[in-house]
């Protein structure tokens, strides 16, 4: 019997989803998938590579930061699919996962993401945060980091794209990508059956800084 790992990112845009064994590789993204079609996605996945539920071993979900809602969807339905125990739970937040597509060690690396208009969810030195433009671009200048994993909005950003420049930094875009460029994570992250998602809600910064 194969055994097959399955990650499920919700906490962007829509849903991907990949299920994979040595070279048998199917991934579905759905930019615009919700919640509800999470089970059907999977069982599209498992016909692909003529497999059943039984033969996957370990699962990956994204905690966050990213959609209240999706996080939410997606943390339960992998939850419900490890609750049998038959399987284990990962959980690893987003910005940590979207690091591997940088495919150079994780403290190397840092990850760049629009969080709403002049904020950014920032990884760096293996820490997370939510902070504002400057911050993000002083917290770059005074780091070793060559490579960032960035999504369009952050290349856009003029404040942004000129650090990239002055410092070195190449980037890599957090899209286009195989989900199986995280599977590292599995040997380094503990599993867990329950798993909180990590909403990085700006509000809730908001009120630290009060």
């Amino acid at each position: 019997m194969t055994n097959y790992d399955l990650i499920v990112d919700t906490s962007r845009k829509g849903i991907s989803m990949a299920l994979y064994a040595g070279s048998i590789y199917e991934e579905i993204v759905d930019p615009a998938g919700k919640g509800e079609v999470l089970s059907a996605s999977l069982d599209s996945l498992l016909a692909k590579v003529g497999a059943t539920l039984d033969d996957v071993k370990r699962v990956m979900v994204t905690v966050g930061p990213g959609s209240f809602s999706g996080l939410r969807t997606g943390v339960a339905f992998c939850q419900g699919l490890c609750f049998s125990g038959k399987r284990n739970l990962y959980g690893v937040t987003t910005l940590q996962a979207l690091a591997c597509f940088a495919g150079a060690p994780d403290e190397s690396v840092a990850v760049v993401i629009r969080a709403r208009n002049g904020f950014w969810y920032l990884r760096l030195n293996n820490e997370e945060s939510f902070i504002e433009t400057a911050d993000v671009v002083t917290r770059l200048q005074s780091s070793s980091v060559k490579t960032a994993v960035v999504d369009q909005a952050a290349l856009a950003d003029e404040a942004l794209s000129t650090v990239f420049a002055e410092q070195g930094i190449s980037t890599t875009l957090d899209t286009g990508k195989p989900l199986s460029m995280w599977s590292p994570l599995f040997e380094t992250v503990k599993p867990s059956l329950i798993q909180e998602a990590n909403y990085i809600q700006p509000s809730y910064f908001e009120k630290l800084k009060v």
